[in-house]
């Protein structure tokens, strides 16, 4: 870890582990301590610190000689991560669609991951759909011409996404997929916050451990209220945009936008 960021390293690696278990990850355990020492370049001492204070808040439990484990969310609120009732969080697609797709042309693709998954709770409760159901999970990084602009991690219904190929995913938006195979675009759910980079999400984007990312989540519906699609966004704040423009009668118009180095 860079040693000059602001934040004590037991802090940096606390609120990457707790952002990570507030998203629903380690179902199959927290990292042994010994691992998260290799895996942010720290000492022992420092990792003890980061989960000791996890502990302290209930989000995480240790069981001496069996690990630690996510706690469980009193009354399963770590089911979603949206909120549902009010039409001030819901963007219509028709014009951020174009917006999305256009920008995508202006980027290239690594594809990182496509393969075929059982929904964790979190994914079928995104998703409206059974845990242990079948989806297709993609992790694709963009870049521009200045380098990486985001890390973005999506989970697909598998009956809508099982025809998709690994071309495909390279060089179209899924949202263009997901109109070309028949589905009726229509509203999107999300939510926009920050997020530190980790170990994984640092390295591919090119930034330091612990840097401020612009988090995005998204859940896409078709015409029907079917959720078609549930996005992850992770994006350089220096490389990417998020514009909104809010009427007095309550209209949403979206834009993003990737800024690039016109100085060369």
């Amino acid at each position: 870890m860079k040693a000059n960021l602001p934040l004590p390293k037991y802090h940096q690696i606390y609120l990457v582990l707790r952002e990570q278990l507030q998203e629903g990850g380690f179902a199959n355990g927290v990292p042994a301590e010994i691992a998260l020492t290799k895996q942010f370049g720290v000492g022992r001492v420092t990792v003890r610190r980061a989960l000791e204070q996890l502990a302290a808040e209930g989000l995480i439990t240790r069981e001496p000689g069996r690990g630690t484990w996510p706690a469980r969310p009193a009354g399963q609120q770590a089911k979603g991560f949206f909120d549902q009732t009010g039409q001030a969080h819901t963007t219509r697609l028709t014009g951020l669609l174009e917006n999305l797709v256009s920008t995508s042309m202006r980027t290239s693709v690594a594809l990182r991951e496509w393969r075929t998954i059982t929904a964790s709770e979190s994914v079928a409760h995104a998703l409206a759909i059974e845990v242990g159901d079948k989806v297709k999970k993609v992790v694709r990084v963009r870049s521009s011409n200045d380098g990486p602009v985001s890390h973005i991690t999506t989970y697909l219904p598998y009956a809508l996404a099982h025809r998709f190929g690994r071309r495909d995913l390279s060089n179209k938006a899924i949202l263009l997929l997901l109109e070309e195979s028949g589905i009726a675009l229509g509203r999107a759910h999300q939510t926009v916050s920050a997020r530190q980079a980790d170990a994984t999400i640092a390295s591919e984007l090119g930034v330091a451990v612990g840097s401020a990312l612009l988090a995005v989540r998204r859940i896409v519906y078709d015409t029907d209220e079917r959720p078609v699609q549930w996005l992850h966004g992770l994006y350089r704040p220096d490389r990417y945009e998020y514009q909104m423009e809010i009427s007095k009668v309550g209209s949403i118009d979206a834009k993003i936008s990737v800024k690039e180095n016109v100085s060369g």
